[in-house]
């Protein structure tokens, strides 16, 4: 998985940081790396010598965030280079770019107004989101649209109670949260789904013990880790969003995560109220 290393830097270390354990790493060591995937254009790869990507300059921008080291970017470079990476036409990635110039303060970079507006082109009578106009309503979707509409100021746009009841069909028997109707539950969705209705303020809606008790058991309890769902293999990502679902859930001894940007609130008020 040697492409998209830099998105499990930011995986692992914010994962740490929600834990209070960012301090068993070395921060100049990362962030020397991550400067080493950096594209002479001003876009990140997800490794050393890769192709930059708005995922991965995102990832890069985050992880810079949690150890204060923003300022060692030259951030007119960066922002720039996302306002113009055109090969990346697509829903998500505009949540990507949204955030990451918001992180910069350069959203002044792009046409809000035109992007918030292809976004509510994106909703459904559902009240949910879908990556394209018309198509199916998904919660990882659905993330993207609400975080970049609440981040650009423009959660109006969205029928709460609507999207509330579809965001909160997604919890199952077990508890978990699953991404459509349908589907099996996964501890991802415990990041994707959370997040939205804490945004849009119906989290209230679901079982929150139930879902705490299905991420638990998700654990790995001899190794470590989390895994999308119960006795499966653990990983990076799941244990990320699991920890990080947990967090927005309140479960004690947890840093609080802001829903919009997916980084500590604490990182995200020092780079907003510092200035």
């Amino acid at each position: 998985m040697e492409h998209l290393r830099l998105n499990g830097a930011y995986w692992g270390l914010t994962t740490l940081d929600v834990l209070g354990k960012l301090n068993a790493v070395d921060p100049d060591e990362v962030v020397s790396w991550v400067m080493e995937c950096q594209h002479e254009s001003g876009g990140f790869g997800g490794n050393v010598g890769h192709d930059p990507h708005m995922l991965y300059t995102l990832s890069a921008i985050q992880v810079l965030a949690l150890f204060d080291k923003i300022d060692v970017l030259d951030v007119e470079k960066v922002a720039n280079w996302k306002h113009n990476d055109e090969a990346n036409y697509s829903f998500r990635f505009s949540y990507v770019a949204i955030c990451s110039l918001a992180l910069l303060h350069r959203l002044d970079k792009i046409n809000v107004e035109r992007a918030v507006k292809y976004i509510v082109s994106c909703k459904n009578l559902d009240g949910g989101f879908g990556c394209t106009p018309g198509a199916e309503s998904h919660a990882g979707q659905i993330f993207c649209c609400v975080g970049a509409l609440a981040i650009t100021g423009s959660l109006h746009h969205v029928d709460k109670d609507l999207l509330g009841w579809w965001l909160c069909e997604r919890q199952v028997k077990s508890g978990g949260l699953n991404g459509r109707p349908e589907k099996l539950p996964d501890v991802c969705y415990s990041w994707w789904v959370l997040s939205s209705l804490i945004m849009i303020d119906r989290v209230h809606w679901i079982d929150k013990k139930k879902l705490v008790n299905f991420i638990l058991d998700c654990q790995d309890k001899e190794n470590g880790g989390i895994s999308d769902r119960p006795d499966d293999a653990v990983d990076v990502f799941h244990t990320y969003f699991g920890v990080a679902g947990l967090s927005l859930l309140e479960y004690p001894g947890l840093k609080a995560v802001d829903p919009a940007y997916a980084l500590p609130v604490d990182v995200v008020n020092r780079i907003f109220l510092a200035k």
